[in-house]
């Protein structure tokens, strides 16, 4: 894995939500997310019980998350929050992005439908977009991709429909497309992610490794089940500070780890991979990736 220096360069500019000035790093990888709503205490929840979540808290959280992004190799582009939206900051959902194309996703909570326009619109100058379509349901969230094989959970949020559906978009790009039954946890991503060329961070106990088998698996600690979801950039993986005992896990297979805190956003179902979309590569044809391309600004850390 090699991370892409050469095109690097730092400059500055405003952060349209706040004013504030951060370095920006100009590279082949672009990554939106999402700003958090004040109505996030209103979030969907399917296992977890409904706590307080310290608004203020969570944005610093998320900001520290774009930061590890961009030391990641990202430029940030960061589409606007809503308050009808409470699950907005999770933008993995609505959408999954190849190279080829990019797919504007059907959440299978009905609440979360109107997030996809703002998104779609966001990815149309980068990708060709396609689109899940009813009765399909898919989120971004229960789709995991290693090399041209991807593997989509079947779960609570995503259906037989929406899989057939996606299958369909990327067999004639040459994926493989395998489900994979989900129901100890809110989606694939909460249960095992990508970390490096064909090897993947599982937790065994919520999902079947079966369908992983020609894979290398790295388990996460016992006692740190939440910490299968990570986001592997480049020779970076991003990994919730929380979790340390997995981190070391990953260490170990020679990984480098960022760590970030997300605590509070852990409280309304999200991880590190639902905070963000990264296209890499060119750009659709006759587009400048320089550009920032939505309503909500653009935040260049």
């Amino acid at each position: 894995m090699v991370r892409h220096e050469a095109r690097r360069s730092l400059k500055l500019s405003a952060d349209a939500d706040r004013g504030r000035r951060y370095d920006v790093r100009v590279t082949d990888r672009l990554a939106f997310t999402r700003a958090i709503s004040q109505s996030i205490a209103r979030c969907e929840l399917t296992h977890l019980a409904r706590v307080a979540i310290d608004v203020d808290a969570a944005r610093a959280q998320h900001a520290g998350y774009e930061r590890a992004l961009a030391d990641a190799g990202c430029r940030i582009t960061r589409l606007a929050a809503d308050d009808d939206m409470p699950d907005s900051v999770f933008i993995e959902d609505t959408a999954v992005v190849f190279d080829e194309l990019a797919i504007v996703a059907r959440p299978g909570a009905e609440s979360r439908r109107r997030e996809v326009p703002a998104v779609a619109a966001a990815l149309a100058p980068h990708r060709a977009v396609s689109a899940i379509a009813a009765p399909g349901t898919l989120d971004g969230g229960d789709v995991l991709v290693s090399g041209r094989r991807v593997f989509v959970g079947s779960s609570g949020r995503t259906n037989a429909h929406g899989i057939a559906q996606l299958r369909a978009l990327l067999e004639p790009h040459g994926y493989s497309v395998t489900a994979v039954p989900v129901s100890g946890c809110l989606h694939l991503k909460s249960a095992v992610c990508v970390v490096g060329d064909g090897l993947l961070l599982i937790n065994r106990a919520w999902i079947d490794a079966a369908p992983f088998d020609r894979l290398t698996l790295v388990d996460v600690d016992p006692s740190e089940p939440f910490g299968a979801n990570a986001l592997r950039i480049g020779d970076t993986v991003i990994a919730p500070q929380e979790f340390d005992r997995t981190a070391a896990r990953l260490r170990a297979h020679g990984l480098s780890v960022h760590p970030v805190p997300a605590s509070e956003l852990a409280k309304a179902e999200g991880g590190v991979t639902c905070c963000s979309l990264i296209l890499r590569g060119p750009a659709k044809a006759g587009h400048d990736v320089g550009k920032a391309d939505t309503d909500g600004g653009s935040v260049r850390l």
